[in-house]
């Protein structure tokens, strides 16, 4: 796929909608890093489900480890590995009561320092929460990516290092939610819905649908 091709994707993208932004709620980076740490998965659906509940009663590390590992379940049990994720968030909150006065670190090496904190985390967070243009590569990405071609690889690091060397400087901030979103809704997994993309006619996936 050639750069002029690629441009005018990300042109139709930003186009159809403007303002892209994650699915998960939050008001705060603390909110946003224990949201995605939570989406590890599960649906961005079932997350808000239980953080609506968790974060009126309980939104910063000095609340949320005050709970302690049984109380925090209580409110994320409805979760896949809500176990594991319980015991990371938990540690996580206290890493950035004792080291970041409880505030979370932009820099990508301190964040994947962080329990249940792995690249993709640490990009959204990055991208989402501090406006660094980042990409975080998950499945829908990786899928989309790949059916494209607009940055294919053979794993998730190869397609972020395309998606960063080949999405034009301009769309950089929002790529990822475009991305995310169109392999959600449209360039589905088992059977992309082609007819409605708005990218249709740009993509170089062979096998297209109706």
């Amino acid at each position: 796929m050639n750069a002029q091709k690629r441009f005018e994707i990300f042109s139709r993208l930003k186009k159809n909608n403007p303002s892209p932004t994650t699915e998960l709620n939050y008001s705060s980076p603390f909110e946003l890093l224990i949201a995605v740490i939570l989406s590890a998965q599960a649906t961005d659906k079932g997350v808000n489900k239980a953080t609506n509940k968790l974060y009126p009663v309980a939104n910063t590390p000095e609340a949320i480890y005050a709970l302690g590992e049984k109380g925090l379940k209580e409110y994320i049990r409805t979760i896949g590995l809500f176990n594991t994720k319980g015991a990371n968030i938990i540690k996580t909150c206290k890493i950035l009561m004792d080291e970041y006065d409880s505030e979370v670190p932009q820099e990508q090496e301190q964040l994947e320092a962080l329990p249940g904190v792995g690249r993709k985390t640490a990009n959204v967070v990055r991208n989402t929460a501090f406006g660094h243009p980042t990409i975080a590569v998950d499945t829908h990405i990786f899928r989309v990516s790949n059916r494209t071609k607009i940055a294919p690889g053979k794993n998730v690091l190869e397609v972020e290092k395309k998606l960063m060397k080949f999405v034009p400087k301009e769309f950089m901030q929002d790529a990822h939610h475009w991305l995310i979103l169109l392999g959600r809704y449209t360039c589905i997994a088992r059977k992309p819905r082609c007819g409605s993309c708005v990218i249709e006619n740009l993509c170089e996936y062979k096998d297209k649908t109706e």
